[in-house]
This record gives C-alpha cells, sequence and structure tokens, in this order.
C-alpha cells in the first residue's frame, strides 16, 4: 500500500450535497453532546471519560460538517487515571460562550464537579478548576442571569450517591470556580419523567427552560421544564420520542441557533458497539414550548428525522469530518487519537523517524502478560461509520523478547493481533477477551509461526453487525486467512474503538520500539 492518504476522503458523509442531510451528522461516539454559536461558527464538546485527552472540540459553519480541532483536557488530575480507568473520568459537559471565554463544565461522578475555560478554544484551556468536591454530581450546566448570579443545574449518578430522577441546583460565585450556596433539588421526575438527567439550560421570554432527556439512554425521550424561576416549580412536556421513527432513545444534547434565527438541537443515539452516535433535529415552537425533530404521527411529540433540509444562515459549507487515517507526517499526534488514560511522551515518538509513529514497548502495569484493557499506552480512535477496513504497516525490527505489539478492538470486551517475541520464536497470535470489568479474561485463539520478519500489515475489517475480524500479511499482497469475527459490544457509555498498541510483559529494553508507517482507513469491506 502507498504511503500516500487521501486526506478528502470522507468515511462518513452526512451533508447529501442538494441542500439536504441525513442523519446521523456523526456517526461516531460523541456521548451527550452540547452545541453553541459564537459568530457564525458552531461549537460542540463531549464526554470522554477515561480516554486522553479529553473534551473534544469540534467545529462546524453549518451544523452538518464538522472537524476536530482541538480537546480541552490533556490529562485528569487524579493518580487514578495514570491506569485505564473505564467508564469514570469525564461525564456529560456543557459548553457555554459567557464574558468573551469559552466554558466547559463537567461531572467526575468520584470527584466532583469541575471547569476549564480558553478564550481561543483552539488553544491550550485553562486547567481544571473544582468547583464542587464530592461524589455523585454529574451533567452540570452553568447558567449566568442577568442579575449577575450564577448557578449550576446538575443531575445526580444513583451508582455514586444513591439518588437518580432527580435536578437540582446550586448557586456558584460569577467567576465560576467555587460553589456559594447548598445543592437543592428542583424537580423530582420519579413518577413522570425517571432517570430525568443531562439538564441544559435556557432563558427564553421570561421562563427558564431546562431541556433534559429521560426514560434511559437506549430507550428514552427528550423532555423539556419551563418555570418563571429558576428554582421551579417546574411545569413538563416530553417534547420528542422515538413514535414511529427508527432512531431509538433521541435525546441528550443541546439546542442552538442559527444566524438566521433558526433553530436546531444536536443530541446521541445510542447505537451498540458504535457508541452514541450525534443526530441534529429542526425545533419549532408553539405556545411557549419546543417541539424537536418532525410530529409525524399527530401525538403532539416530535419525532427524530433522518432526512430534513440544512440549516440556512451558514457563511461558508466544506464537505468535511473528522480525521481517521492518519500518515503520521506531523510532528503531533493526530486528534483522532486517544489512549486509554493519561499518557506520557515516554510512549511514542513522531520525531525519532520523520514519517513514522514510534510506539515503545512499555509495561504500564508493573503485571507480567497484563490485560491490554488495563495498558494505558493502548492508542485509539472512535468507530466512525458502518463499516470499514483499516490498515497498518509495522516495523517489527527492534522488538524486544517479551514484547506485544499490534492492532485492538476494544468495547466491553476486546479481540486483538499482535505480534509476540519471546526466546523461541516470533508468531502473531489472536487472542479475545470476554467477561465484564475485573472478571474480563483473555484467551488465545490462534496463533501463527513467522519467520524473521522486520515487516508486517495488519489489517481490520468491521462489519454492519458490529463484528470485526483481523488479517495479517509479510508483503502487504498477500494475507492470511481471516480470524473468527467477534463483537466487541458498547462499553459502559461509550462505543468500541480501534486502536494500535506496543506493550511489554518486562520492565523497558533500550533501544526497543516498534514503526508505524500509517493507518489507513476506508468505509469498504477489502
Amino acid at each position: 500500500m502507498s504511503k500516500e492518504i487521501k486526506n478528502n476522503r470522507l468515511l462518513w458523509q452526512s451533508d447529501l450535497e442538494n441542500g439536504s442531510y441525513r442523519n446521523p451528522i456523526l456517526h461516531a461516539d460523541y456521548s451527550d453532546p452540547d452545541v453553541i454559536r459564537v459568530g457564525d461558527t458552531y461549537y460542540m464538546t463531549a464526554s470522554s471519560f477515561n480516554y486522553m485527552p479529553g473534551l473534544p472540540i469540534l467545529t462546524s459553519k453549518d451544523l452538518v460538517n464538522w472537524e476536530l480541532v482541538n480537546y480541552a483536557v490533556k490529562e485528569l488530575p487524579y493518580e487514578v487515571y495514570k491506569k485505564p480507568a473505564h467508564a469514570k473520568g469525564i461525564w456529560a459537559p456543557s459548553i457555554r460562550f459567557h464574558d468573551n471565554k469559552f466554558w466547559i463544565f463537567v461531572g467526575m461522578p468520584d470527584e466532583g464537579i469541575f471547569m476549564t475555560c480558553a478564550k481561543d478554544p483552539l488553544k491550550e484551556w485553562e486547567p481544571m478548576v473544582c468547583v464542587w468536591e464530592g461524589k455523585g454530581f454529574i451533567d452540570p450546566c452553568p447558567y449566568w442571569d442577568e442579575d449577575g448570579r450564577a448557578y449550576v443545574v446538575h443531575a445526580y449518578a444513583n451508582s455514586r450517591i444513591g439518588i437518580k430522577s432527580k435536578l437540582a441546583i446550586f448557586e456558584m460565585n460569577p467567576e465560576g470556580t467555587k460553589c456559594i450556596s447548598e445543592d437543592q433539588v428542583i424537580f423530582d421526575g420519579t413518577a413522570t419523567q425517571p432517570t430525568i438527567e443531562g439538564p441544559k439550560v435556557y432563558k427564553r421570554d421570561g421562563y427558564y427552560y431546562i431541556f433534559a432527556p429521560a426514560g434511559g439512554v437506549k430507550p428514552g425521550w427528550q423532555t423539556v421544564l419551563r418555570s418563571t424561576s429558576i428554582y421551579g416549580p417546574y411545569e413538563e412536556k416530553i417534547v420528542m420520542h422515538q413514535g414511529d421513527s427508527i432512531i431509538n432513545g433521541p435525546h441528550q444534547g443541546g439546542l442552538v441557533d442559527t444566524p438566521n434565527g433558526e433553530e436546531w438541537f444536536l443530541h446521541f443515539q445510542q447505537k451498540g458497539a458504535y457508541g452514541r452516535i450525534a443526530h441534529l433535529q429542526p425545533v419549532a415552537w408553539k405556545n411557549g414550548w419546543p417541539m424537536i425533530g418532525i410530529d409525524t404521527n399527530g401525538d403532539g411529540i416530535g419525532e427524530p428525522v433522518l432526512e430534513y433540509k440544512k440549516p440556512e444562515g451558514a457563511t461558508s459549507t466544506k464537505i468535511c469530518e473528522p480525521a481517521t487515517s492518519d500518515n503520521f507526517e506531523s510532528s503531533q499526534l493526530g486528534l483522532q487519537w486517544q489512549w486509554l488514560a493519561n499518557y506520557s511522551d515516554s510512549f511514542y515518538s513522531l520525531t525519532e523517524e520523520k514519517g513514522r509513529l514510534c510506539l515503545y514497548p512499555l509495561n504500564t502495569t508493573g503485571d507480567s502478560k497484563a490485560l491490554l484493557w488495563n495498558c494505558a499506552n493502548v492508542l485509539t480512535q472512535k468507530i466512525v461509520c458502518p463499516a470499514f477496513t483499516a490498515v497498518t504497516r509495522m516495523d517489527i525490527t527492534v522488538l524486544p523478547v517479551g514484547a506485544r505489539s499490534g492492532m485492538i478492538m476494544i468495547g466491553a470486551r476486546y479481540s486483538a493481533l499482535y505480534v509476540e517475541k519471546t526466546e523461541e520464536a516470533l508468531k502473531a497470535v489472536y487472542v479475545e477477551a470476554q467477561g465484564e470489568g475485573k472478571d474480563l479474561k483473555e484467551e488465545v485463539i490462534k496463533e501463527y509461526d513467522l519467520k524473521a520478519e522486520k515487516i508486517l500489515y495488519l489489517k481490520t475489517r468491521f462489519y454492519e453487525d458490529q463484528t470485526s475480524e483481523f488479517l495479517f500479511s509479510t508483503d502487504g499482497e498477500t494475507w492470511s486467512e481471516p480470524t473468527k469475527r467477534f463483537n466487541p459490544e458498547g462499553a459502559t457509555w461509550v462505543g468500541a474503538k480501534i486502536g494500535i498498541f506496543a506493550v511489554s510483559d518486562k520492565d523497558y529494553l533500550e533501544g526497543s520500539k516498534v514503526f508505524f508507517d500509517y493507518f489507513d482507513m476506508k468505509a469498504e469491506i477489502n
């Protein structure tokens, strides 16, 4: 395969180039999205959990074509995140523009509510500040009122604090750095809006509106609350549900307007191994309530659209998507890549040999033959289309004894094809890890003897039934028989990811390394 990679090849194109778009606008795991507009540019962020860097920053000119341009968080400020803390970390952020700054508030269910801000969202963000310390407060949304007072509306994590289906509020200082009041429940959805969470606060025509999902992640709906006081009492109305559509659980996201006054709602849909993929719905107001989507069956509740006319008022449109393929020509790691935990520069280099990614086979767990699930130095990216083929070329010339390097599909469980060097042999090994969490166990399914190979090509095929398989080649032309197909499944709150890695069962041997020449992804099976 050629080193050259086409940067403009889309794996998933939402823009139909006829004035309309199709959902999802991003066929990728941008969980719990929130969106704002500043000038003629839209900004989106999403949950990132334990994956680092975190809090992705995406931009768009038309709400349909998006690019990943930055991350707000480079690492999480706790020792526990030096190792993969699956399903922990950054949950459900809110992004706002206030006082000529961009603000993001996030909940970390085991640590508290945090804030980061930046004058320029494309540059480095301020270190996270703890606004409220403790367990169980999640999904925070800040609101600065006209009288100068500032608030955070949030939900609760039942798994941490034993409270669910309630929304609460506390006052914070105008600088957004600390809580200055007691926490107070403002809505109890136990009877009518079970599992209500993810609040987003807006003000319109004298009413405070809280947009909040309810009913659970996969089957739920979108609710809106309104009151003339931010403390309530609140009226409630379901404004979007699946109805007769094929889009399950259409909820949790942000309301945004266009320069010419249209309003839109960007939200997620839980879709198995793909994770929480992003959809865009039109919003219309009637009698002081929004309807999200289109009421196709006449029940007075909006249903999500599959195709619709694009938002108007865009100053320009560039057909684009977040990057996937990588030829490693940059001196900085591409934004499509995230590690399983806080990372170190010792994990990799892009300058040791220009145009190649060098991964150093490190033991980050202290264990022998550690599960890849527990290794911080596994480098991943999202699944971005229904089916794809990914290929990489590895130089294993100086792979040391005790090291493993290859490709992985990782979700709630994982499969991997890697090269392993022992005292006796060099071999390709296909493994599957089944189970859940701490009970995950890895099993060698098949081994392949290799000669004294220095170059190896690895290929992953991912199918629309959400199963994947691996192949390898010594010349990039003749390939092995594929491994058995395996469903990585979506993990807790996140979709599956594809990745590459170099790990070791021993202490690092000076001079050992693995080079990756490219990572090429196509939206086809080949």
